[in-house]
């Protein structure tokens, strides 16, 4: 079995219209949201063997604060072509994935994270599939699970969704 989690950076600073987008950094309520979901996914056994992220500012600085949550922090690979790319780019760059990842974390954008979970989920509990599908709000975390053995089998409806949450939803779970 093969597990992928998608998470979206947390919310970023568009106060700055002259900034490079690739630049942009978290907002107050970014900063907030991150170790929130990063304190989520070490209480439910959500450590991924691996990370894949953009290069962008928005997510690196997004794992500088999940990652803490974790005893031992994953190794992280820092790549361009996950840069606000559509949804078959990502699908060819997670085929690359070496065989022994078995739970995966790709961080990075919108639209092509929501169209990739998208393409991949085939099943799972429908009204979370359709929360998923109506919007994947920034620092959203969705986990699919494949019955495959190798990254390089991936392909679209393959996956079940085990769960989507949001930073908003984990403090009303928390209330």
């Amino acid at each position: 079995m093969r597990r992928l989690m998608l998470l979206r950076h947390a919310k970023s600073d568009w106060s700055m219209p002259d900034m490079r987008d690739h630049d942009r950094v978290l907002t107050e309520r970014g900063r907030e949201a991150a170790p929130r979901i990063g304190s989520y996914m070490a209480r439910h056994a959500l450590r991924p063997d691996l990370v894949l992220a953009s290069t962008a500012t928005r997510v690196r600085q997004t794992l500088d604060l999940v990652l803490p949550a974790f005893p031992e922090p994953p190794r992280i690979v820092y790549d361009d072509r996950l840069y606000e790319v559509e949804a078959g780019a990502l699908l060819e760059v997670l085929k690359e994935t070496p065989a022994d990842a078995h739970v995966l974390l790709l961080v990075g954008h919108n639209p092509g994270l929501a169209e990739l979970a998208e393409l991949l989920i085939g099943t799972g509990d429908v009204e979370t599939r359709q929360r998923l599908l109506e919007k994947f709000p920034t620092a959203g975390l969705a986990v699919i699970d494949f019955p495959l053995d190798d990254w390089r089998k991936l392909h679209p409806k393959a996956g079940r969704l085990d769960r989507f949450v949001m930073p908003r939803t984990i403090e009303r779970a928390a209330d």
